[in-house]
């Protein structure tokens, strides 16, 4: 997908971290840059092809597990605007809590955002960072093939 082009490129290298709010750590907006918006794509388990474009709880399924869950710290999804379930861009967020106050199908954000990888090492690096802080640079340890 469109994290794993710009990583590639370097769009997110000397990028700041735009928000950290105990709860997530975001960052990817750039000033000036303008890409066209993401639909959303969550893929529950047992589906054959992901759902796009509503969220699990627009369309009543909101109590099934989705294939990559809210399940850890470090968790890596596409920001979005809560109102517009299409409206993903270059943003994107770690979540910032420990598994077990946000366990799997039983938080708020699983079939709301899309999760696309999870922070391997290091995670607890992300309860430090805070606004201003810069992203060095962004690296795809493994997994790139699977979002391409």
């Amino acid at each position: 997908g469109r994290f794993v082009s710009l990583a590639k490129k370097g769009f997110y290298d000397g990028m700041e971290i735009q928000r950290s709010d105990g709860f997530i750590v975001q960052s990817g907006r750039k000033d000036g840059v303008s890409m066209s918006k993401l639909p959303l794509e969550i893929m529950v388990e047992g589906d054959k092809t992901p759902t796009y474009g509503d969220t699990l709880e627009t369309l009543f399924r909101f109590d099934e597990k989705v294939r990559l869950p809210f399940n850890a710290q470090g968790t890596l999804a596409m920001a979005r605007n809560v109102d517009d379930a299409n409206s993903g861009d270059t943003q994107f967020f770690w979540l910032n809590k420990e598994n077990d106050l946000t366990p799997s199908g039983t938080n708020v954000l699983d079939g709301r955002f899309a999760v696309f990888g999870y922070t391997v090492e290091n995670a607890n690096v992300l309860r430090r960072l805070k606004v201003g802080d810069v992203i060095e640079s962004v690296k795809i340890v493994e997994g790139a093939q699977n979002l391409a």
